[in-house]
């Protein structure tokens, strides 16, 4: 478990230590995950979600007061102003502090896996309960998960990891007292969270994973690094508010 960039300016990099080629760039306003080679991907990310193909993941800042009545062009506009080309980029939007990202990564004998999470709970909320919704809501991610696989994974299996980096979520958030404000409930998750995960693929490793749940070698991994990620990010941006309770950005 790291916290690269809790101490670092703009511009710093983190090399991947399981993953050669995989880095994680620092900048005024976002963080690039950026793979050495096309990715699988499946994510829930505003820009660049679902399934398809992607190179890099793009975790963007924007304060509390942006108006979100059309992600898509804004971030089209300050990818192209970053000059990054919109094909092959899922884009995230926070109003989490970028400094407080945690990554967490682990290589076993059939894969390597790569975490970055930028963690808070604002908007903590409990799934499966009656509660303030609304037609069509989006604002910007207060969970968001970037979740890096190298290996090779069936598509039933990309939705199993993603599956089991939900409940690592919400297992850290339960372990940390996170309640939902609307009705006192331990929160699941957030209203505005999202989770991106791509998938090298390279035919170097020898195991097709059919299955990523809890029970297997992949799944059980990808759930620890979530779970810590999740929490230390939580902790870190805590201890820099000199506060006891989870913040609240």
């Amino acid at each position: 478990m790291t916290m690269p960039f809790v101490t670092g300016e703009p511009g710093a990099v983190y090399n991947s230590e399981v993953w050669p080629g995989l880095r994680l760039h620092f900048e005024e306003r976002h963080l690039l995950l950026e793979a050495p080679e096309e990715l699988d991907s499946l994510s829930s990310s505003v820009f660049g979600g679902g399934p398809g193909g992607l190179r890099r993941m793009v975790n963007i800042y924007v304060d509390r007061t942006y108006r979100c009545d059309d992600p898509q062009r804004d971030i089209t506009a300050l990818l192209r102003e970053w000059g990054y080309p919109a094909a092959g980029t899922a884009g995230l939007l926070t109003a989490v502090q970028l400094r407080y990202a945690a990554v967490a990564e682990e290589r076993g004998g059939d894969f390597a896996v790569c975490c970055c999470v930028t963690a808070g709970t604002g908007n903590a909320a409990r799934a499966g309960v009656r509660r303030t919704t609304f037609p069509a809501s989006w604002t910007p991610g207060t969970i968001n998960i970037m979740l890096a696989v190298d290996g090779r994974l069936t598509p039933a299996a990309m939705v199993n990891a993603v599956i089991t980096a939900t409940e690592a979520k919400t297992a850290a958030l339960a372990d940390l007292g996170v309640r939902d404000a609307e009705n006192g409930l331990a929160a699941t998750g957030t209203t505005t969270d999202a989770v991106v995960l791509g998938v090298s693929q390279r035919a170097g490793w020898p195991l097709l994973h059919a299955y990523a749940g809890t029970a297997t070698d992949l799944g059980g991994t990808v759930g620890r690094l979530v779970y810590a990620a999740v929490t230390e990010s939580l902790h870190r941006a805590e201890a820099r508010a000199g506060t006891g309770a989870v913040v609240r950005p």
